[in-house]
C-alpha cells in the first residue's frame, strides 16, 4: 500500500505528515467505525475487508511508508527465530529459564514442606495409627 493511499484511508490530507500519535488516534477512530463485529451478518464481509485495509494503512504509515518490503523482512525474522529483533533475539534464554526453574523448584519444595507439616499436625491431634481416620 502506498503512503498517500494510507493517509487518505485514515482520513489525513494526501500531502500531510502525521505524527505516530496522530496515526494511532486516527487508526483507533477508524477501527471503532468499521470493526466487523459491529455490523449485521450480511454486511460483515464488506466491513472485514475495510477493517483489513485500515490495519494495512496503519502498518504502512507507522513503518514510514516504505511499503510491504520492510514489514515482510521483519515478519520473516520473527517467524524464523520466534523473537523479534527489538527484544534482543535469542541471546537471553538463560535469563528467561532461570526464574521459571526457581519458581517450579520453590513450589515443589514448599508444597512438600507444607504437606509434611500438615501430616505431623494431624498425627499429633489424632493418635490412631491412621492419621486420616477420626
Amino acid at each position: 500500500m502506498d503512503a498517500e493511499e494510507a493517509k487518505t484511508l485514515l482520513g489525513f490530507p494526501p500531502n500531510s505528515r502525521p505524527s505516530p500519535s496522530q496515526v494511532k488516534s486516527a487508526y483507533k477512530k477508524k477501527v471503532w467505525e468499521s470493526h466487523p463485529d459491529l455490523f449485521p451478518s450480511h454486511e460483515k464481509l464488506l466491513a472485514e475487508s475495510k477493517f483489513k485495509m485500515i490495519s494495512e494503512a496503519y502498518t504502512c504509515l507507522l513503518s514510514g511508508g516504505r511499503g510491504e518490503a520492510s514489514s515482510s523482512v521483519e515478519f520473516s525474522h520473527v517467524v524464523r527465530t520466534g523473537v523479534p529483533r527489538a527484544y534482543g533475539g535469542r541471546k537471553n534464554h538463560a535469563m528467561i529459564k532461570v526464574p521459571f526453574i526457581l519458581i517450579i523448584v520453590g513450589t515443589v519444595a514448599l508444597g512438600g514442606f507444607n504437606a509434611s507439616r500438615a501430616y505431623k499436625k494431624q498425627k499429633e491431634e489424632y493418635l490412631s495409627h491412621n492419621p486420616f481416620l477420626p
